[in-house]
């Protein structure tokens, strides 16, 4: 058996280089493992050390369509043997369905967007009639395994749906299902992300959306304008011409803001250790939140300015994990 170390699972190597430099100093051993193909030996124990699997609901968008069911296999496995795993298979199955983040969160009595999840193609435009009660009212599409903003669209009027799902444009969910949603207008152009490690509140991101944007991702490798005709973000209610958004610090909002509070608890409730929750404060004085990233990306700008670094908590968090199994073991 190899020296225990930090097994980081994901299938994007672009996102890795920061996470390997935060790993570094703080002088946490680490290594990847890239679940685009392989193999696993059932019969054999997995290597010892701490697995955190940020396993991305876009794999399918890298041409890793597959991943997701290594990535399910893999945990099971590590899960059966005993092995410490951060973002287990519980946090996989909410990363790669809305529909189930959408249900805990409602449950938890958090404020969410009215959604209706919708299975198969056929079924869309009498299902839009139904959630606008047939009215030419806005709505949005998004993907139900989603992540940069998949299947994000605007319709103001029923018509202009049944063009769509009708046209060569239509952009089918790679589960098959697809979300309904009611259009939020935000109180000013930006939405927030508050980010936790080790269910502990890092920091939160303020994403300007005044310019549009596709994608919502933090990462340098995310920043990519997209332009496409009628998108919108993966945030209800912000148009999407296509220019990049703008991260910067939101320091009003601290470990006291009582949303953090209540985000900490649900999450701690959850077993989700690693997240960046996403919410908005809307015009008709809602706060909506709308999404759970359990494979967040930190955005460098942010990271330049932020008191705490995201990575180097995260690289501290599982390295006092690896001591503990460290120290357990010897005894």
């Amino acid at each position: 058996m190899s020296t225990p170390r930090v097994y980081v699972i994901h299938e994007n190597p672009e996102w890795f280089p920061p996470l390997a430099a935060a790993f570094a100093a703080e002088g946490v051993p680490v290594q990847e493992v890239l679940l685009t193909e392989g193999q696993i030996d059932l019969g054999a124990e997995p290597e010892p050390g701490v697995y955190w699997s940020r396993m991305s609901a876009s794999s399918h968008t890298r041409g890793h369509e597959h991943s997701k069911e290594y990535t399910r296999a893999v945990l099971g496995w590590l899960e059966c043997a005993g092995r410490t795993v951060v973002g287990g298979s519980h946090v996989l199955e909410l990363e790669v369905s809305k529909v189930a983040q959408h249900g805990l969160l409602q449950a938890a009595g958090f404020d969410v967007p009215r959604t209706s999840a919708v299975f198969g193609t056929a079924p869309l435009k009498e299902a839009a009639r139904t959630f606008t009660g047939g009215q030419d009212v806005p709505f949005i599409t998004k993907h139900n395994q989603g992540g940069k903003g998949l299947g994000v669209r605007r319709f103001d009027s029923l018509a202009e749906f049944d063009a769509y799902v009708d046209s060569p444009e239509f952009e089918a969910p790679v589960d098959g299902i697809t979300l309904l949603q009611e259009y939020l207008t935000a109180r000013e152009p930006f939405i927030t992300r508050a980010e936790f490690v080790g269910g502990e509140f890092v920091y939160a991101v303020r994403v300007d959306t005044s310019a549009g944007s596709f994608e919502l991702c933090p990462a340098d490798a995310c920043e990519v304008p997209q332009v496409i005709a009628g998108a919108v973000c993966d945030v209800p209610g912000v148009e999407a011409p296509g220019a990049p958004a703008a991260f910067s610090l939101r320091e009003e909002v601290t470990s006291e803001h009582p949303l953090v509070q209540r985000l900490r608890t649900f999450l701690a409730d959850q077993g989700i250790q690693i997240a960046g929750v996403e919410f908005m404060e809307t015009t008709d004085g809602r706060t909506v939140v709308y999404d759970i990233n359990t494979n967040t990306n930190y955005n460098p700008a942010v990271e330049a300015v932020a008191p705490v670094s995201g990575p180097r908590a995260i690289a501290r968090f599982t390295g006092a994990l690896l001591e503990r199994d460290h120290a357990v073991a010897a005894v």
